[in-house]
């Protein structure tokens, strides 16, 4: 079948496309921003795409279309679709009717951590030896919002049982405004914890926890929920009814407890050991860093446990988990200066990253820079907390789009001489490049493109030296 997907550079709808490509499918497909690292992956794979939402691209007609969330009404290639009565599917439904039936599906669910604990477990359950199903590893299946650096693809079809699905709570199309997590029917399900966001189509946080629970009637009994010991909006949700076995981690009486390995110098998360249920079962000593990152790895070790692996084999084995791409990737080093990408943009997740790098780093400095691209940040839902999370950073710049409908000046007079505001990537790169010093670490966060900045900034740098 000929397949074309909309929405196509999205992180959830490249990896459909690649899914569908693996099945055999020809696929093609078109998106109105097309950039690094999910343009790079699609091409890899074959997959023709078009930049912009032009109608042609669909002649002559396609087999089936499948419909991203970032298209609506309006949008002319969905009036095209409509108008012609081409046959057309959600990305979620179609994952679901043509990859999920008869997995186990393992979901990861919440508003941070979601990509490192899904990329956490494909590289669980592919690496450790599975003797319940197979003398070896047992290649699982995913889909995961991001390039896990140990499979260089955000998906793959697999060829065992399992299959890892990164459980997104946004809504799934234009024409169903269920949340995507809700087709996947997941039997072991991480919930790692539950904020406000998406303010563009969530009210407030009630409505999300209603979504989340829609999620939890989902899982069958025979499954297993694991969850934070300490989230209360996530406590607030299984109040409501769950009828499914749960598991708790972190915490200090949770199932599943982290904690640090004796005589470490710095507690940045670079070794910790793993309890359960009161047990010292593992120990776990690796690359990453920030205590968001031992809760991910926390709860992946409690679902790959949950598919049988043991915990002293999934603890080992993550002494060579790689991490994922735009998560605290450190793109260049010149004159002593880091230069690191971060998917950073809810306040949380910003300030967890600057302090694991505090923790690694020390008094060294920290300089943060940041695109509030995010529907959520552009709309100022977050404009009270967003000064707050940036408090590890020595200096901050903040890139004010043209089309933001709050003023970030406030912010960064909050900052002090810490802050400056900057309509202008260019301004922002020669700021830097001069300002720098050896010994600085720079902390580029966005979920989008950023006008390749990354790059860019490495350039001048290097013409400083």
């Amino acid at each position: 079948m000929h397949l074309h997907v909309l929405g196509i550079c999205g992180t959830f709808m490249a990896g459909i496309a690649i899914l569908a490509r693996q099945l055999g499918h020809h696929v093609t497909g078109q998106d109105a921003g097309v950039y690094p690292p999910m343009s790079d992956q699609l091409a890899t794979q074959g997959i023709s795409v078009w930049e912009g939402y032009a109608p042609e691209h669909l002649q002559p007609a396609p087999d089936l279309v499948i419909i991203g969330n970032a298209l609506s009404r309006g949008n002319p290639v969905v009036e095209y679709v409509l108008d012609c009565r081409l046959p057309f599917i959600s990305g979620p439904a179609w994952l679901a009717e043509n990859v999920l039936q008869a997995r186990w599906v393992i979901g990861v669910a919440g508003t941070h951590g979601k990509t490192t604990t899904s990329a956490l477990l494909a590289f669980l359950l592919d690496r450790v030896d599975h003797s319940s199903y197979t003398t070896g590893p047992i290649e699982p299946g995913f889909l995961i919002g991001g390039i896990p650096k140990d499979f260089g693809v955000s998906a793959r079809l697999g060829q065992s049982p399992f299959f890892i699905v990164e459980a997104d709570e946004y809504d799934t199309a234009f024409f169903d405004k269920r949340s995507k997590f809700i087709h996947y029917r997941a039997k072991t399900l991480v919930l790692n914890n539950l904020e406000f966001d998406h303010g563009d189509i969530f009210s407030d946080l009630a409505a999300i926890q209603t979504q989340f629970h829609h999620l939890v009637r989902t899982i069958p009994g025979n499954g297993c929920i694991l969850y934070p010991h300490q989230d209360q909006a996530i406590a607030r949700v299984l109040e409501m009814g769950c009828w499914t076995p749960s598991q708790s981690f972190g915490g200090s009486s949770a199932t599943w407890q982290a904690k640090a390995c004796k005589g470490t110098p710095i507690d940045d998360g670079s070794c910790f050991s793993v309890w359960h249920q009161g047990v010292e079962s593992g120990r776990v000593e690796w690359e990453l860093i920030g205590q968001h990152n031992v809760q991910n790895a926390l709860a992946a070790i409690a679902a790959a446990h949950h598919a049988r692996v043991s915990i002293p084999s999934a603890c080992h084995a993550l002494r060579r988990f790689n991490g994922v791409k735009r998560r605290l990737e450190q793109r260049g080093k010149i004159r002593g200066i880091t230069v690191y990408d971060d998917f950073a943009h809810h306040p949380t997740a910003i300030a967890t990253t600057l302090a694991g790098l505090r923790a690694r780093v020390g008094k060294q400095r920290i300089i943060a820079v940041l695109e509030p691209r995010s529907n959520t940040m552009r709309a100022g839902t977050h404009r009270h907390t967003l000064g707050p999370a940036l408090v590890d950073a020595n200096l901050v710049w903040l890139y004010q789009p043209a089309d933001i409908t709050w003023d970030l000046g406030q912010v960064v007079a909050n900052l002090g001489t810490r802050g400056k505001l900057q309509d202008s990537v260019d301004a922002i790169i020669t700021d830097i490049a001069m300002l720098t010093k050896p010994g600085d670490h720079v902390v580029i966060m966005s979920n989008g493109g950023f006008q390749g900045i990354h790059g860019r900034l490495i350039a001048a740098l290097e013409r400083e030296r």
